[in-house]
This record gives C-alpha cells, sequence and structure tokens, in this order.
C-alpha cells in the first residue's frame, strides 16, 4: 500500500464567495461518491440559488474516469472548463463545486470570466479543506479482562484507534488502522499478550488519515 496513488477530496461541504467588478461569484462544494449525490447537489445549490444568472458546475468521480461540467449560459469555456480545470489541478476526485453567478452589470469578458469562475471553485475547495484518503481495517481483538488493561494503553501509544470494547465473558476490541499495518497490529497483540489474543479483520473503510 505505501506506493498505492490515495484518493484526495475535500473534507466537507463549504462555500465561498468572491466578488469581480461588482458580479458575485459563489462557489459551492461538496465531497460526493457518485453521479447522483453530484446531481443531487447541483440541484440543491440550484434551488436555493434559484433568482441567480448561472448556475456553473463540474465534478469528478472515479478516480478522474467520470467529468462533467456545463457553462450554463455563459460563452463557451468560459465556465464550466475552468471549474473543472480546478478540481483536476487540485488532483480531487469525488468532488462537485456548482459556481453560482449574479450579474453585476459589467461584461468581464472571456478572460474575465475565466479567472472568476476559476478562482470562486479555488476559494471554495480552500474553505472545505482537503482530506488525503486511505483505506483502513476494522478489527475485532478478542482477549481477557487481564489481557485488556495490558493492551488498552499500549494501542494508543502505538497510534492504533480503540474505537469500542463489548464486555462479556471476555472483551472484544474494535481497533481501526492502516490496512497496511494489520500485522504489526498482530504482532503487537501477540507480544503484549504471549500469543493468548488472535486479531481478527471483520471490514475495511476508506477514511481520512490521521494527523493531517
Amino acid at each position: 500500500m505505501s506506493g498505492e496513488k490515495k484518493r484526495i477530496t475535500v473534507r466537507r461541504e463549504a462555500r465561498a464567495e468572491i466578488e469581480e467588478r461588482k458580479s458575485v461569484f459563489i462557489g459551492s462544494v461538496s465531497p460526493v461518491s457518485s453521479e447522483e449525490e453530484a446531481r443531487a447537489f447541483i440541484e440543491k445549490v440550484r434551488k436555493e440559488y434559484y433568482d441567480a444568472r448561472h448556475n456553473v458546475y463540474a465534478y469528478v468521480l472515479n478516480g478522474g474516469i467520470v467529468s462533467r461540467f456545463t457553462d450554463d449560459g455563459e460563452p463557451k469555456g468560459s465556465a464550466g472548463i475552468p471549474v473543472l480545470n480546478v478540481l483536476q489541478k487540485s488532483e480531487l476526485d469525488g468532488v462537485c463545486i456548482v459556481v453560482t453567478r449574479y450579474f453585476g452589470g459589467i461584461l468581464l469578458g472571456t478572460g474575465g470570466l475565466v479567472r472568476a469562475y476559476g478562482a470562486a471553485a479555488k476559494a471554495a475547495i480552500d474553505e472545505a479543506g482537503i482530506a488525503v484518503m486511505t483505506e483502513y481495517a476494522l478489527c475485532k481483538v478478542s482477549c481477557s479482562y487481564s489481557d485488556y488493561s495490558k493492551i488498552s494503553p499500549k494501542l494508543a501509544a502505538s497510534g492504533y484507534a480503540e474505537e469500542g470494547a463489548d464486555f462479556a465473558e471476555d472483551v472484544a476490541i474494535t481497533v481501526s488502522c492502516g490496512s497496511a499495518d494489520v500485522d504489526a497490529l498482530r504482532d503487537l497483540v501477540t507480544q503484549i499478550t504471549a500469543g493468548k489474543c488472535d486479531v481478527r479483520v471483520i471490514g475495511t473503510e476508506e477514511r481520512p488519515e490521521r494527523n493531517l
């Protein structure tokens, strides 16, 4: 996994506003996992800014295999492509941006539109923040109560996240770690408990990397 290219997306839905020669450009951005989610986000923004002259959008999915954009009435190539270019140059994936324009009465020209739409998209991304995603393994560690008292403090000290524990006849700890670190977790638990406890992977999920 160490050499694998990791997916970069935005941390959260966000919004930013810029003004260019009395025209207001509002960039709205959201992480999305499908074209259905992207279309739903676009429609939500359009309804919110129903009175705007233009709601330009662009989105990328599946590592850039899927990319869509529209100029929404602006001169061809002056709006949607600049927004898409911001996504591509930032190497973002699973992201949708809608840039809403309220016309201020002054024509900006193609160059001015390109700069303004790109700047609004970039401002929205900056507001949302960047998340580098990686695959995490969810592991179940089964142990005795006495071994739990030894394992639990060592997990945090070694950088593993204890996400819960079920206390019954024995203790079942749920631990998350990078998928590449499962063997190291097994080695740690084996060392602490002299091989008495086992570690099972019960699932995987994509999450933002920790400590970014």
